[in-house]
């Protein structure tokens, strides 16, 4: 399975998702959808957004956890 940590990176960076969602690009509605891991699929464009703002690898917001589902 694949869990989002954006919460914990923002967290780390002290920055609200209003922030992010306008320096990325997209709408709070569609970054709270990736903030909670209700998506099947997220744009390597928007992906590559938020890593540049959040100044962070993909890895850092995606983690794979073996056996959970």
């Amino acid at each position: 399975m694949i869990v989002l940590r954006l919460d914990r990176v923002l967290a780390d960076r002290k920055m609200r998702s209003k922030e992010l969602a306008e320096r990325v690009g997209i709408s709070e509605v569609n970054l709270s959808r990736i903030k909670t891991g209700r998506i099947s699929a997220v744009r390597f464009s928007t992906l590559d957004a938020i890593c540049r703002v959040l100044d962070c690898q993909p890895g850092d917001i995606l983690e794979y956890v073996p056996g959970e589902e």
